[in-house]
């Protein structure tokens, strides 16, 4: 629960900024009401305002959904669910919020899973993403948890274009006990990551987690690179990697589809991990995805602070995504 309250307020933060445009959606004397800090407060107004599901009222409602970044397709499918149900009837916020909540939480369910954990050693867990999406920090963030349950975790710093990186990954190495295998700087990341599963399985540790330099989606060579890391490592254990998780940033929005649709061609994604759900990210571009590509939604993370990364839970989130409290 207290994860669910951090969540809910930073995205009622969130939500507030994205629903300032929603006022001309509404009458005017809703209008005049003070705003909730929510996705609907504003298209409905206060808690004891009760408002007729008609075909306007259902329009803008596709328009907030399309805004809160679930795309025009999944915004039009929640869309007809809530109308079939509720055509015709006066609603009441905190019901069209209940309503939502459970048509989201639907779509999310069937993803929600945590990362499988298999009998094998190493079991190799390869993270990939663009700039900036926060690798390197949800790598030390799994890592302490992981050791934090009992797991001997190996880390290889695979950026080796970044010494910045690499020193983030070690500090986040020291605090939790793992060690972070690196290379001389401008160094072969597959020559590190096969060297790094080398001495993991020499070690016997149960988990190695490479982080991979910020790939750009438009940057074939990038690309190439991060598909020579994955055979490299498959010829010293044709079964790796176990896991793919690619780190996705809440605020791209709707290019967080594109960056899936390349990085399972590049990768064979296995599990997406979503970040930076404090900022200005509307959200609901994870419902987008999940609806899309039923890919495993394994933890989301809303801060920089180690128990800010935490299991996906969808009833959560969708409470959070919708303001109900």
């Amino acid at each position: 629960m207290a994860f669910f309250s951090k969540l809910r307020d930073r995205m009622f933060r969130s939500s507030a900024k994205i629903s300032s445009g929603l006022e001309a959606l509404v009458s005017a004397e809703l209008v005049t009401e003070p705003a909730k800090p929510s996705l609907l407060g504003r298209l409905l107004g206060r808690d004891e305002s009760r408002r007729v599901v008609d075909d306007a009222m259902l329009e803008s409602l596709e328009d907030l959904l399309i805004q809160a970044d679930l795309g025009v397709d999944t915004a039009l499918r929640v869309t007809a669910n809530i109308a079939g149900a509720w055509r015709g009837r006066r609603v009441s916020t905190g019901e069209l919020q209940a309503a939502l909540a459970a048509e989201v939480t639907r779509i999310m369910e069937p993803v929600a899973r945590p990362m499988p954990l298999y009998p094998q050693k190493p079991q190799v867990v390869l993270v990939v993403g663009v700039n900036g999406s926060g690798k390197t920090t949800t790598i030390g963030k799994l890592a302490a948890q992981f050791k934090a349950a009992g797991k001997s975790v190996v880390i290889a710093a695979g950026d080796t274009f970044r010494a910045a990186a690499v020193e983030q990954l070690q500090i986040w190495g020291e605090r939790a006990g793992v060690p972070v295998l690196t290379a001389p700087e401008g160094s072969d990341p597959a020559s590190l990551a096969f060297d790094a599963l080398t001495k993991a399985q020499a070690d016997g540790a149960d988990l190695l987690m490479i982080d991979t330099a910020g790939r750009l989606q438009n940057r074939a060579d990038l690309m190439e690179e991060l598909a020579k890391i994955v055979r490299v490592l498959r010829k010293k254990d044709p079964t790796a990697p176990h896991n793919t998780l690619l780190v996705l940033d809440a605020s791209t929005g709707q290019n967080a589809l594109l960056q899936v649709e390349i990085f399972r061609k590049i990768a064979d994604v296995t599990g997406l991990i979503m970040t930076k759900l404090d900022g200005t990210a509307r959200g609901g571009v994870l419902v987008a995805l999940a609806d899309k590509f039923g890919l495993p939604i394994h933890a989301i993370g809303v801060g920089e602070q180690i128990d800010d990364l935490a299991p996906f839970d969808p009833e959560d989130f969708a409470k959070a995504l919708v303001g109900e409290s």
